[in-house]
């Protein structure tokens, strides 16, 4: 008969160190949890603007079309004028605008431009539409 060898005098997690993990991870199940967390991922976006200039305003009536009918609810826009908050443009080193930044999911990912080209800017966020 196999007997388990247990150092004595050890801690569990000392235990465990020394002799290695009591169960091994099933990777298809991890895979397919990842999976699912992707499915549900969040799009954090930012898009800096100045004020309501022309090229402004077409750039948030663009996006936010964009997100409404491809994010729908998967999406937090923050429009983020420049001349009122030029702190925040500093930190992210925006030297252009409109400017739109894809914090999550990451990789980060910048767009510049009035985002009026839905497709380039779908492809840019990696943008996969949910299969039915």
């Amino acid at each position: 008969m196999g007997s388990e060898r247990v150092p004595v005098g050890k801690t569990g997690e000392e235990r465990e160190i020394l002799m290695g993990p009591k169960k091994v991870k099933d990777s298809t199940k991890e895979f397919e949890r990842a999976l699912a967390l992707e499915e549900d991922r969040k799009y954090v976006l930012r898009l800096y603007v100045t004020g309501t200039t022309p090229k402004s305003v077409s750039a948030i009536r663009a996006l936010r079309k964009i997100c409404d009918e491809h994010l729908k609810d998967v999406y937090d826009l923050e429009v983020i004028d420049i001349y009122q908050q030029p702190v925040l443009a500093k930190g992210e080193q925006i030297i252009a605008t409109p400017t739109l930044l894809k914090k999550l999911p990451l990789p980060l990912r910048r767009f510049i431009g009035d985002m009026s080209d839905t497709q380039q800017i779908l492809l840019g966020l990696d943008f996969r539409a949910k299969k039915k």
